[in-house]
């Protein structure tokens, strides 16, 4: 009897958390949006992104596609229509908007998108009130990183737009005051030897996180801190975006086609580099991590270097030891920050970090059944991993397994990178 009530107190208050984490990330996503005109939230700047109104959108329609349609009895969907709009990429749910085209949705009205997701909000509520079996547990909190996902990429998203105009506009002017400290770039000798790797998810994981496996890792040198932006101006000014034999053959390709000759977003003005952010059009931050790099660049300016990048099993065996803790969105600078620490330091916040490995399955990793099992398997091809999570990712989202992942050529997210050797390297 005891054990029972136990259990189910314990479930009451698991369901009473979750509920006030739904209503606490679905306000923030809101909030993000505030800080735009409505004319701001229609446009796409290009394929890659999404207007705002559209990710606001998205990720009601997850809740009400996944959940309420599926978990609900006494539902009523909003609207037909938005079925078709707003499917991402999920081919078993039925066809969809073409990705590049979601800019061109002029309707329905950015009023009529939080006329939605206030419905959904409150056909929610009463679903979270009544008792949930575990797999509608689950399915919520999917739904919930889900949605901080694309808070994150509503502000990658945004900067992309904004950079875009001519006159530099801010999208808001940060009061962060944070520190100038600046430490040299050490190395952190680490033995290596037979880890476990990935996570059989006591608390929430993405499916692509698991399953724990064991993996062999040689010793290695993690160097302490990302590259900065001084450190990356030598790259430049040594020729790095002239010097073919630095790059992989598909970087070279892209330095010649799209013309890279610096970061995205840098500007060089009269001899000076100047980047755009979302405070608008500012100096360059010498002891701050460069940003808005491909893995391309990454991978030549450690080649340049005389190093490598570190694959995701050295990053993760250094990061298991170190809190999660950092320059994220709930700071508010929205951008990359100099170093405070010596020792091993900035591998949460800040910058998502560049690894050699592909994003590929791990041993044993099986895609769930239904239209949710689209969520991450479907993407294992030709795409590399990031580890750690950006000055836009909210801190609770991330883990030491997180995996994020990216074509190699892609530089609008907020991106860069830290050098790795071998032990015996010089």
């Amino acid at each position: 009897m005891n054990q029972d009530t136990g259990t189910l107190e314990s479930s009451r208050d698991i369901q009473h958390k979750l509920s006030l984490s739904f209503n606490k990330i679905r306000s923030q996503t809101r909030l993000l949006a505030e800080r735009l005109s409505a004319e701001d939230q229609c446009v796409q700047s290009m394929p890659n992104a999404s207007p705002t109104k559209w990710h606001l959108a998205h990720t009601t329609w997850f809740f009400e596609t996944f959940i309420l349609k599926n978990n609900s009895k006494e539902y009523r969907e909003y609207n037909a229509d938005f079925n078709f709009l707003f499917n991402s990429y999920y081919e078993q749910i039925g066809e969809r908007h073409a990705r590049d085209s979601r800019g061109v949705l002029t309707r329905p009205s950015v009023k009529e998108v939080v006329n939605y997701r206030d419905y959904v909000d409150s056909e929610m509520k009463k679903y979270l009130e009544r008792g949930l079996k575990e797999d509608e547990l689950e399915l919520v909190t999917l739904g919930l990183h889900h949605e901080q996902q694309h808070q994150e990429l509503i502000l990658t998203d945004v900067k992309h737009l904004l950079s875009c105009n001519p006159t530099n506009p801010a999208y808001f002017n940060s009061s962060y005051r944070g520190g100038t400290a600046f430490f040299d770039l050490d190395w952190i000798q680490l033995d290596g030897g037979l880890i476990d790797l990935g996570s059989d998810g006591d608390e929430f994981i993405f499916d692509c996180e698991g399953p724990s496996h064991k993996h062999w890792l040689e010793p290695y040198q993690l160097a302490s801190r990302p590259i900065t932006n001084g450190e990356y101006i030598e790259f430049i000014n040594d020729g790095g975006y002239k010097r073919p034999e630095l790059w992989l053959s598909d970087g070279w390709a892209a330095v010649k086609k799209l013309n890279w000759q610096s970061p995205l977003y840098w500007k060089n003005i009269d001899g000076t580099w100047s980047s755009f952010t979302l405070s608008g059009l500012e100096p360059i931050k010498y002891e701050a991590p460069v940003c808005h790099v491909s893995h391309f660049e990454a991978d030549a300016y450690a080649r340049w270097a005389g190093c490598r990048l570190p694959t995701e099993a050295e990053w993760e065996n250094a990061a298991k030891a170190i809190k999660i803790e950092g320059n994220f969105v709930e700071s508010e600078a929205y951008d990359p920050l100099p170093t405070s620490a010596t020792g091993l330091s900035q591998l949460y916040g800040d910058v998502w970090e560049w690894t050699t490995s592909p994003y590929v399955p791990y041993p044993g990793f099986k895609t769930a059944e239904g239209a949710v099992g689209e969520y991450n398997g479907k993407f294992m091809s030709g795409q590399m991993v990031l580890r750690g999570g950006s000055c836009v990712t909210p801190q609770n989202h991330i883990r030491c397994t997180y995996r994020n992942f990216f074509y190699p050529q892609d530089r609008w997210q907020f991106s860069g990178f830290r050098l790795a050797k071998d032990a015996n390297a010089d």
